[in-house]
């Protein structure tokens, strides 16, 4: 063999010339995975940024699958700039760590998302950055526990699991006016209840394992931004920490983002039409869901949104043991037991609301529903025969 003469079996195969030809479109978005990205010449590599879209470095930094997937959800959002997370959880972590150092306070929400507040409790609080819980329900009172050190208030809507629906316009109004940046968890609305950013949010995130994805099968998370510094930022922190999602992952989201409306006001429907007939029942004392008249917040759910997302929580009587109550959840048939929510299958879950909240704002024991696809009188038939454990 010549030394010009290439293996076609090795060389031949990781070198050969073909490429195929420009101008392919297909209604979905092509996927690009890659760790290493080929530069055409050193020139070339030394030109491109990673923090702005005009170029790939590293598969790290954006591919076009990753880029696309930003980018639209930036537009469902109204924002302008997007970062993709591993996880909704990795999404606040991000906005945390890129925020907050040694000396500062973040005031998160009493009725947050749990991890979200065990991050602050056990990871934060080693840095040197301190955290207070406030009611949500209340913005004078957020107003006047903010301090020279506060940098940073989440805000949540609805509560997790006790959807409690705060005043977000005064929430966030309380924060601005002492310069206090503001970051929501719009996971329940998904950028289609409300606009996160029209209410006056300074970022928004959202687990895109819930809606975006809609099957249960895909962890991702994202933090929107419409100020460039701000972006900036997150753009920083998320190369430092080495966040990244799988293109895949990206795909399954782009997917399924086409359907997303549909979907959720599918379950909007169908979680409302529940949620008003599990009132009528004897076990239950209180249905928690911010469409329905009655339920912590809805007047200012009323004020904000154009819709609600398929998830609500009821508390079962007080004269029922914890143990009925888990009786009652394992005899349901079509409601899996599950944690997240979003996805086509009904999903179910007890809490011990004491061990979250204390002290716990509601007597008896919770349970949350999140509702799929299924048809709704198959899914309230499963509740009645369910009910009768009770």
């Amino acid at each position: 063999m010549s030394e010009t003469t290439q293996d076609p079996g090795t060389t031949g195969l990781i070198h050969h010339p073909y490429t195929p030809p420009a101008g392919f479109e297909a209604p979905q978005v092509g996927v690009h995975k890659a760790s290493t990205v080929i530069f055409a010449n050193t020139a070339a590599m030394r030109a491109r940024d990673w923090r702005y879209k005009n170029g790939y470095t590293y598969g790290l930094h954006g591919t076009p699958t990753t880029f696309t997937l930003e980018e639209r959800i930036a537009h469902l959002e109204g924002g302008l700039q997007c970062v993709l997370a591993p996880s909704g959880l990795a999404a606040i972590s991000l906005v945390d760590l890129a925020l907050l150092q040694q000396g500062d306070e973040v005031l998160i929400p009493v009725n947050a998302y749990g991890p979200g507040k065990d991050f602050a409790v056990q990871q934060l609080a080693r840095f040197g950055i301190t955290h207070r819980l406030y009611d949500p329900m209340d913005a004078a009172a957020l107003a006047s526990m903010i301090a020279p050190a506060t940098k940073l208030v989440w805000l949540e809507a609805p509560g997790s699991v006790t959807m409690e629906f705060p005043d977000l316009r005064g929430l966030v109004a309380a924060a601005r006016a002492r310069g206090v940046t503001t970051a929501l968890d719009n996971t329940w609305g998904a950028g289609l209840a409300f606009d996160g950013f029209a209410l006056g949010c300074d970022i928004v995130m959202q687990a895109l394992t819930k809606f975006p994805s809609g099957g249960g099968d895909v962890l991702m998370g994202s933090v929107t931004t419409r100020d460039p510094a701000l972006h900036e930022r997150f753009k920083l922190a998320h190369m430092r920490l080495g966040l990244g999602v799988a293109a895949n992952d990206a795909e399954l989201v782009l997917r399924s983002l086409p359907s997303m409306a549909l979907r959720y006001h599918a379950h909007d429907q169908a979680a409302r039409t529940l949620a008003l007939w599990l009132q009528t029942q004897a076990p239950i004392s209180r249905v928690l869901h911010p469409a329905l008249p009655g339920s912590p917040g809805h007047e200012h759910w009323q004020n904000t949104c154009s819709a609600a997302a398929g998830l609500f929580s009821v508390m079962v009587d007080a004269r029922h043991s914890a143990a009925k109550v888990d009786a009652f959840v394992d005899a349901l048939k079509l409601f899996r037991i599950g944690y997240s929510w979003g996805g086509p299958v009904s999903l179910v879950v007890p809490y011990d609301l004491p061990s979250m909240r204390s002290p716990a704002p509601y007597a008896g024991t919770l349970v949350r529903f999140s509702i799929g696809l299924e048809h709704v009188a198959d899914l309230q038939a499963d509740l009645a025969q369910a009910l009768a454990v009770l």
